[in-house]
């Protein structure tokens, strides 16, 4: 079904839909990858994310394990009662883009959030993401636990900083990086791929 539902919506992107990825540093190349689509029909079970980005998790095989779902609105999601994200009930909390895990070498990108998980991957490096610090679970430690460097790209706000001492305690490979203006995607779209990877040339880390 999951299958289903995710080839369904990758056929729904609209021109609109695609332009607001292509605002947010994705294009046609990464949603194809990523199988980005957009909930026009839902799926039995999914009426509640109507309109809403589907973002699918991925296997290391490519299966579908599960899929979150994106306002694409222009608002306060918290003001219009509803949470910017929304999840498949009764999903465990996932890894994203547990694929990168095993083409990764001795060092692995951790963010907070799949589409700032999918802007490393553009920039080239292996990337997998949590959606926050509620979502870091115990297994999560020991999927990361071989890396040499586990880079940590966190929101440089509140949450950002919970979820940066939960994974520093976990892993004591964790190397946070400085996002100074705003969270991955922010720093992509104001300086480009270089600066971010600059980032960690210039030991712009904590």
């Amino acid at each position: 079904m999951l299958e289903e539902a995710t080839t369904s919506y990758q056929r729904a992107v609209s021109r609109e839909v695609a332009e607001y990825l292509i605002a947010r540093g994705i294009g046609q190349a990464e949603a194809a990858t990523f199988r980005l689509g957009y909930v026009a029909d839902p799926h039995p079970g999914h009426e509640h994310v109507r309109g809403r980005l589907a973002i699918p998790y991925l296997g290391h095989d490519g299966r579908v394990l599960s899929v979150r779902f994106r306002c694409l609105q222009v608002h306060s999601c918290k003001d219009a009662g509803h949470g910017k994200y929304k999840s498949l009930e009764g999903e465990p909390t996932r890894m994203f883009n547990v694929p990168a895990l095993h083409v990764a070498g001795d060092e692995i990108h951790l963010c907070e959030g799949e589409l700032d998980c999918i802007i490393l991957t553009k920039i080239g490096l292996n990337a997998v993401a949590v959606a926050g610090n509620h979502a870091w679970a115990g297994r999560h430690r020991r999927m990361l636990n071989g890396f040499s460097r586990v880079w940590t790209w966190a929101d440089p706000d509140k949450a950002g900083s919970e979820l940066t001492n939960t994974v520093t305690r976990a892993l004591v490979t964790a190397k946070p990086v400085r996002l100074r203006e705003g969270d991955v995607t922010d720093e992509y779209l104001k300086h480009g791929a270089e600066h971010l990877l600059g980032l960690l040339e210039r030991k712009e880390v904590y």
